[in-house]
């Protein structure tokens, strides 16, 4: 018998509880993994709380992210012994996932632990960072370079946003958050952002095009604040759109696209193929912060994390939530 988190929808309603289940009651994947550690992301904490249609099967436990140790494999890949973690693939929201101390999955969705990484530290960095490090890789794609100028991070002092924050200064470049919390500038700050906005001055309505300003922006936002950071992005920029923190509509003109050329690349951080996602979490080796693991990160276990994700929609978590599921 193992613990686990257990979303259900029935006759009693929508509810996520803290259980225990047998290995047996797993879905029927190739590889069965011993779980050390899980998140909390924005998606875990709609589909723990039910304040958003994450789920689509029942029950279900959630969890986006997991790492840890392969106990039995039937996949040519992976054999016992084996570190691995996990990233998107609908786990946790059509495919049991990481909120647990054990999960089977299919072994097309894992890539082996890094080297340079433990299992903790890539569960500190999670989606969130591996989700950063997409939007700053497509942006360096299209041509984004230091000397090009600013670059604007929304939702600052969430998972993703602090994350970008740090490697795009490790980087060298002059980043600018916009945050809904200035109390935590000199958090923002110390990850290297160079100056801080309020992020009123990005959601509300705003003009088709205002002053350029940006040379690239990492948006979790969306709505009000994707249109007008689309707006104040200079010629030939381009912004990384990875979330809806603010809402899933995208109020803006074609105005920024045909007059300045501007570029919106979407960020799909859940099906990526396995050489990118190996490619993103080389890069994350090389150039994150390493004190920024414990700096940025609450760690809890696994019978917080149902209350931990009400406070995460409340917007009272800064940072990584780091989920020790043994505890």
């Amino acid at each position: 018998m193992f613990n686990a988190l257990i979303i259900n929808k029935d006759e009693q309603g929508y509810r996520c509880e803290l259980q225990q289940l047998a290995e047996a009651q797993l879905p029927p994947e190739n590889v069965l993994v011993q779980v050390d550690y899980s998140t909390l992301n924005y998606k875990d904490g709609l589909a723990i709380t039910g304040k958003g249609p994450v789920v689509r099967k029942f029950p279900l436990v959630p969890g986006i992210d997991l790492a840890g140790t392969v106990i039995e494999s039937a996949h040519p890949d992976y054999q016992a012994g084996d570190k691995v973690l996990l990233n998107g693939w609908g786990v946790g929201e059509n495919y049991w996932g990481g909120l647990a101390q054990f999960a089977r999955l299919n072994g097309d969705w894992l890539i082996p632990l890094p080297e340079a990484f433990s299992t903790r530290d890539v569960m500190a960095i999670g989606t969130a960072g591996y989700t950063a490090m997409l939007c700053i890789m497509a942006l360096e794609k299209h041509g984004l370079t230091p000397e090009k100028g600013e670059v604007l991070v929304t939702g600052a002092n969430g998972g993703v946003g602090t994350f970008a924050i740090a490697l795009l200064a490790a980087k060298g470049y002059q980043v600018v958050a916009a945050t809904g919390r200035p109390e935590l500038a000199d958090s923002l700050q110390a990850l290297g952002a160079s100056a801080i906005i309020d992020r009123s001055e990005l959601s509300q309505p705003g003009k088709p095009l205002a002053k350029e300003r940006w040379a690239a922006v990492v948006d979790s936002v969306g709505s009000h604040t994707l249109a007008n950071a689309c707006a104040a992005t200079k010629a030939d920029g381009a912004v990384a759109a990875c979330g809806l923190a603010q809402g899933m509509d995208f109020p803006a003109t074609v105005a920024p696209f045909i007059l300045r050329g501007v570029s919106l690349l979407g960020i799909n951080s859940v099906t990526r193929p396995k050489a990118e996602r190996i490619a993103a979490w080389k890069q994350l080796a090389q150039w994150l912060p390493k004190a920024m693991l414990d700096h940025n990160t609450r760690e809890i276990g696994l019978s917080e994390a149902i209350a931990t994700a009400s406070d995460l929609l409340a917007g009272k978590v800064q940072g990584r939530v780091l989920v020790d599921v043994n505890r």
